[in-house]
């Protein structure tokens, strides 16, 4: 407490304007970091950690409890380690989002190839969520998807409605896997992706669904699932699901997607 008073005393000082930004620079990490664990377990973890730390910090400082203060003041160190190790899938979506491109480093696609792509990827999910047929679609974003392709089948062809249809036609050989797009380019089927640790908000959602909000806690790609038993579509980005989309709307959903950043991966 006599710390905390200090500094504020010191912010009537004529050099206080260098504690004032040293302040709001720590309030925002603090609140980068909530923004980030936002919706995911560790802010209930996060919220446990904080509540054991306020009581035996209060019940050290009313009761003058040294043994328990010496306790708490030699853990701290084992606390820097173990947090990195606890909040990594965090920790690791911070970092990927740091060292993405920006959109002022990549070029921007003919805006005809960019509706063709929306157009061919739409029309796909609407015949197949009419005809009630599973698919897990993935577009890649600017961060890189290498790992996830090579866990499936090459295929490297121009995206069109009717591939698509026919890679997730029930029996095939592919239909199980996601495919994953990359420009105008559907690079890959039968993609083996992460699934999801957390808590869904449907319970009766499968495996695909999953998939696709593990995929997208990882990177910025974005995820478009069709449902084999109801032909719901839902898109997945940044680990959060929307369900119940109708073709407008996922219309308007990729063309946000693909607004702010190029089509084309590096070197086409």
């Amino acid at each position: 407490m006599p710390d905390i008073l200090g500094i504020f005393q010191r912010l009537t000082l004529p050099g206080g304007i260098i504690e004032i930004v040293d302040i709001l620079l720590v309030a925002l990490i603090f609140y980068g970091l909530l923004r980030l664990l936002q919706g995911t377990q560790a802010v209930s973890l996060l919220r446990g950690i904080l509540a054991v730390a306020l009581v035996v910090s209060l019940a050290t400082a009313l009761f003058r409890l040294t043994a328990l203060s010496w306790l708490l003041t030699n853990s701290l160190p084992m606390l820097l380690v173990a947090i990195p190790v606890i909040f990594q899938p965090e920790l690791r979506r911070a970092l990927e989002r740091l060292g993405r491109t920006g959109p002022l480093l990549s070029r921007n696609a003919p805006a005809d190839v960019v509706q063709r792509v929306i157009y061919e990827v739409v029309r796909a999910v609407e015949i197949m969520a009419r005809e009630k047929t599973g698919a897990l679609i993935v577009l890649e974003g600017e961060t890189g998807l290498e790992d996830h392709i090579e866990s499936g089948q090459r295929v490297d062809a121009i995206v069109s409605a009717r591939l698509l249809q026919t890679i997730f036609f029930p029996n095939t050989a592919l239909h199980d896997g996601a495919v994953i797009i990359r420009g105008d380019k559907l690079v890959a089927a039968g993609c083996v992706l992460p699934l999801t640790a957390r808590a869904l908000p449907d319970s009766s959602l499968g495996t695909r669904h999953r998939a696709a909000v593990g995929i997208t806690e990882q990177n910025d790609a974005l995820a478009i699932t069709v449902s084999e038993e109801t032909g719901i579509v839902s898109i997945a980005r940044s680990g959060r699901i929307v369900r119940r989309l109708d073709s407008q709307r996922l219309r308007r959903i990729l063309q946000a997607f693909y607004q702010p950043r190029r089509l084309f991966g590096n070197g086409q």
